[in-house]
């Protein structure tokens, strides 16, 4: 009972936020081009839904290879200066550096750097850069989360450092891994996203330049169609993730 309304609870505030977003717009005769009604947005979804549904395709395809390559690269980094501490204090500083730059700022140039005539390639640069602070962040922290008396087990046992590393680091870090990740995944969207959106170009037509074209010619109702697809993806996306780190979890604590 508790787990339906759970799900039953955030439905039905959606309707009635709808509901109350529909009557306003109708009442107040706001314009269609100024704030769309519920109803326009679903009639506009329904008419555009393969280009938005193609456009989405092409948004997640960068967002995902964007996540595997920052995953590689966070996981990779993060087991290289976990055995090293000096190590550590000369990459640490440089990956907050690339965390707290505002992409926006960063993104003309790297477009120009991946080609103009690529620009696919900028968007999943910057979303890379984008996600990969999370992902390595969480593998450090879980690197450094093991038990202390196992710690002092492995001192007692003449562990070396690779031997700490797989055998007992390692497999502490596993939830810091997979929130890690659940959390990158939704910034490598909006990384993507910003990127396309400075690109402008239109060589990467994903969700962001549907945006930007109904925007430009003042069809609001297809520019929200267009964000609540977005936002179900990402949704979706994180939902995904989430009920695999359910899944990993259950299996990693049995063991």
């Amino acid at each position: 009972m508790r787990r339906a309304l759970s799900i039953v609870a955030p439905l039905a505030l959606i309707a009635v936020l709808l509901a109350i977003w529909e009557a306003s717009c109708r009442l107040l005769a706001i314009p269609v081009f100024l704030l769309p009604p519920p109803s326009a947005i679903a009639a506009a979804l329904a008419e555009n839904w393969p280009v938005l549904l193609a456009s989405a395709w092409t948004t997640l395809s960068m967002a995902v290879l964007a996540w595997v390559v920052a995953s590689l690269l966070g996981s990779w980094i993060a087991l290289g200066v976990a055995v090293n501490s000096l190590l550590e204090d000369a990459v640490r500083p440089i990956a907050v550096i690339i965390q707290v730059t505002p992409i926006v700022a960063i993104a003309p140039q790297v477009n120009i750097w991946a080609g103009l005539d690529h620009p696919q390639r900028g968007v999943i640069a910057l979303a890379v850069v984008v996600a990969f602070f999370p992902i390595f962040s969480g593998a450090l922290s879980g690197l450094k989360a093991a038990d202390p008396d196992l710690e002092r087990l492995f001192d007692l046992y003449g562990a070396t450092r690779i031997q700490r590393l797989f055998r007992l680091r390692l497999p502490s870090a596993v939830p810091y891994l997979l929130e890690g990740h659940k959390v990158a995944a939704g910034l490598a969207v909006v990384g993507a996203v910003v990127a396309e959106y400075v690109a402008g170009s239109g060589g990467a037509q994903g969700l962001a330049w549907r945006i930007l074209e109904a925007s430009n010619r003042l069809q609001t109702a297809k520019e929200f169609a267009a964000l609540l697809v977005l936002a179900l993806m990402g949704v979706g996306l994180y939902g995904l993730l989430g009920l695999a780190e359910t899944a990993i979890l259950r299996q990693w604590r049995g063991r």
